[in-house]
């Protein structure tokens, strides 16, 4: 299960996403994104309460990233030592904005 809230202000989207970003919850977030990338300029994903990423979520941020595009900016605030561990092993470290 993966709980979704979004809040945009002054240009930035900013996602906390709670739970489980996997093959069942992707295509919500993936949905979510695509609906509101166009309306903003930057992006911020807090996985401050991510439990969990599989290599559909791990998709759905590359997509996202090429969604915002050259003219925007994303950014992962707050991610825990386990998520962190999947970003290392997978090499997302060097793709995203990790912060």
């Amino acid at each position: 299960m993966l709980n979704i809230n979004k809040k945009i202000e002054d240009g930035i989207a900013t996602f906390e996403l709670e739970g489980r970003l996997d093959t069942v919850t992707a295509p919500e977030f993936e949905t979510e994104l695509k609906g509101t990338i166009g309306d903003v300029k930057d992006l911020v994903l807090d996985f401050a309460k991510l439990e969990y990423i599989s290599s559909a979520g791990l998709r759905v941020l590359l997509a996202a990233q090429k969604m915002i595009g050259q003219e925007g900016s994303m950014k992962l605030i707050n991610v825990n030592d386990i998520i962190m561990e999947i970003f290392d092993v997978t090499g997302f470290t060097d793709i995203l904005t990790i912060e």
